[in-house]
């Protein structure tokens, strides 16, 4: 089957892509790593000790950092729908994490740790419509400030792929009432012509 003109491109572009090449060179499971290693260096997001909860995990590129990063020190547990293969220190948990068998999981893998960074790269298969596309990523978007907003100890911090369009300012002010600070960021190793950002909240209010 003849491969359409946009996924032709996508193509020639991600084997293109410095940060692909990159990526593989150094062993890292995806270019996103250099989205998340900019972030963590701007905004000082990794300190020693931490529990950190990466929703969407797989192939497991944001672990991988988190995990190096931290050291022998902290936690990272990682969630996703799909199977992802293990990474050294990371706790993984294979479900939905809207459903309450998989949330139980959760509670029983922190066992009474508190989550102090939650870490969302999720995006929907997309259809290349944007129509489609946004309002699927926009409800990721939302299930993980859900997720945050229900697990993160007070002063916690949250961090998610947003694309921009619809719902994006209501997201950035339903976050600024319930963070002390609100950035929006767009690391370099994101594609210029992609509508996506990063919103990074910091310190999550008592309410």
């Amino acid at each position: 089957m003849a491969r359409s003109k946009s996924s032709s491109r996508w193509l020639r572009e991600h084997f293109d892509d410095p940060y692909v090449k990159r990526a593989q060179a150094e062993g890292w499971r995806s270019r996103a790593v250099f989205k998340l290693e900019e972030l963590i260096e701007r905004d000082r997001l990794l300190k020693p000790g931490m529990v950190i909860v990466d929703l969407g995990a797989a192939p497991g590129g944001w672990s991988q950092v988190a995990r190096e990063r931290l050291g022998e020190q902290g936690r990272v547990i990682a969630l996703d729908i799909l199977p992802m293969q293990g990474i050294g220190g990371v706790e993984f948990i294979l479900g939905d994490f809207r459903e309450d068998a998989v949330l139980a999981r959760l509670e029983a893998t922190l066992a009474g740790a508190v989550v102090d960074l939650v870490l969302s790269d999720m995006a929907p298969n997309l259809s290349g419509m944007a129509a489609v596309d946004r309002p699927r990523s926009m409800h990721l978007v939302e299930l993980a400030e859900e997720f945050a907003a229900a697990h993160l100890r007070p002063g916690g911090s949250f961090l998610t792929k947003v694309f921009q369009g619809e719902g994006f300012d209501d997201l950035v002010k339903r976050l600024r009432a319930g963070y002390e600070r609100v950035s929006i960021r767009k690391p370099k190793a994101s594609r210029a012509r992609s509508p996506e950002v990063y919103a990074l909240a910091v310190g999550k209010r008592v309410v």
